[in-house]
């Protein structure tokens, strides 16, 4: 079944190149850039620009807060709660990494 604004969708495409708007536009005969992921281009993209980041770099960050936690608190349950905290993060952000790759 095609999209119910298919008929719409094509007349503004050829209207669109009647007035000439696909000529000599960037990138017009070039090769499409290289994609390591081509199923998932667009939503990376679209991840990308909106500021997203890969799970370990967001990892990495909270990993950064608890160190400095660490370094403000000098009680030693408390120290000990935030040494086991980063190690169960160091451990998250590795599986990340490989899974990133």
């Amino acid at each position: 079944m095609d999209h119910p604004l298919i008929d719409l969708i094509n007349q503004k495409i050829a209207e669109a190149e009647r007035n000439g708007e696909f000529e000599n536009l960037s990138g017009a005969g070039k090769p499409l850039p290289h994609e390591n992921d081509p199923e998932n281009a667009l939503l990376n993209r679209v991840i990308k620009e909106n500021g997203g980041v890969p799970e370990f770099v967001s990892l990495t960050r909270e990993l950064e807060k608890l160190r400095a936690e660490l370094r403000d608190t000098g009680d030693r349950t408390e120290r000990h709660k935030i040494m086991k905290e980063m190690s169960m993060m160091e451990a998250k952000i590795d599986i990340a990494r490989k899974a990133h790759r």
